[in-house]
């Protein structure tokens, strides 16, 4: 196992999929020597480097990760992002076996089990099992990275999270730090929490809040648009059933809206995933559509097609929250870290504007 220093940020995961995969494969990366800071928005975050975390346990369901090195767990079946570091040192902590609650949906079983989940024929864990493992590891931070939907599980491990005194991370769209109640309960108990749902680096909602705002400060009406999502990772796949999207709805509609001039219709806005494209794997591809007036009511419109891989794309910001969870705990704070909130999710707690939440997280950032 890899030695601690005194900058060391302990980490646990909570699902390790193609998310997982590319936030430690992008540790390694870093950590690697070299002077390549291509892809990092902060090199030193409160005297923390990428190359500071240490991943110290994890938990999946998946037959082919529980009871492997987080290591080897992150390039098992179904993860099928792109790999870019090819050498990841061990890490010297197991999967565990988690719980799986509304982790799985039942459709995933009709696909290939190389593209789907393959649960363990183990026994689950229990609180006081994951209590005592973040205990165990020492972790400052616990990173949830769930399917979409996954309600009742996130409940669990953000309870967790909250009796071990560990910072919590809601990389997915359920509500936890956005929700009053929960909210109230990690400032209770002067734990971090940042969430909620991971906005991507370069993803589509970033691109579609800044061109937003873009017309609003153009003084361009925008009247209709939609943003329409394929994929061919599990996310995508899981997304099928859509009785879970609800939430991931609500949070990337939210996202386009809050920096609106003036808010949209319901049914003049569509923003969320589309369908599941296989031979995609994890690139995303969004295309994007803005229809509005210009001076003297004159039409426009604008269309625009992104690709990205997806996993990578979130990763990006990952490594950052990591840091900030971190730097909250170290001045003792709890409850919503509503900087680093506003800036890198799309449903936190207290919506900005971009500009807003940037200036707000530096001035966070750099707060002695």
């Amino acid at each position: 196992m890899l030695t601690t220093s005194p900058k060391t940020i302990n980490v646990a995961l909570v699902g390790v999929g193609n998310c997982a995969s590319s936030l430690v494969q992008g540790v390694s990366h870093y950590r690697a020597g070299t002077n390549d800071l291509t892809g990092l928005m902060h090199h030193d975050i409160g005297g923390y480097a990428p190359g500071d975390i240490r991943f110290v346990a994890a938990w999946d369901v998946d037959r082919r990760k529980v009871g492997r090195d987080i290591s080897e767990a992150i390039f098992e079946a179904p993860n099928c992002t792109t790999v870019f570091c090819e050498t990841v040192e061990n890490t010297g902590a197991k999967v565990r076996m988690g719980r799986v609650l509304d982790g799985v949906a039942e459709h995933m079983a009709a696909y290939p089990e190389d593209r789907s989940f393959s649960v363990a024929d183990q026994a689950q864990a229990d609180k006081d099992a994951v209590v005592a493992a973040l205990r165990e590891s020492e972790a400052d931070v616990l990173m949830n990275y769930l399917p979409v939907g996954s309600q009742e599980a996130s409940e669990f491990y953000a309870e967790c999270a909250l009796e071990a005194g560990v910072a919590f991370v809601n990389n997915i769209p359920v509500f936890i730090a956005s929700d009053p109640a929960w909210a109230d309960r990690f400032r209770k108990a002067g734990v971090p929490i940042i969430g909620d749902d991971i906005k991507a680096q370069l993803g589509a909602t970033i691109v579609h809040r800044v061109l937003t705002d873009l017309f609003r400060k153009r003084g361009v009406k925008l009247d209709r648009t939609y943003q329409l999502n394929t994929g061919g990772n599990t996310d995508f796949l899981n997304m099928l059933e859509r009785k879970r999207l609800a939430s991931k709805k609500i949070s990337k509609t939210e996202a386009v809206q809050s920096v609106a001039a003036t808010r949209m219709a319901d049914e003049n806005i569509h923003v969320g995933p589309s369908d599941y494209v296989a031979w995609q794997n994890d690139n995303k591809v969004c295309f994007l559509r803005m229809e509005g007036q210009l001076f003297g009511g004159v039409p426009m419109n604008l269309e625009m097609r992104l690709s990205v891989e997806d996993s990578p794309n979130s990763a990006g910001v990952a490594i950052d929250m990591i840091r900030c969870a971190k730097l909250a705990g170290d001045r003792g704070l709890g409850g919503p870290i509503l900087p680093a909130a506003a800036y890198f999710c799309k449903h936190p707690p207290e919506q900005m504007t971009d500009d807003a939440a940037w200036a707000a997280l530096e001035d966070f950032i750099e707060e002695s």
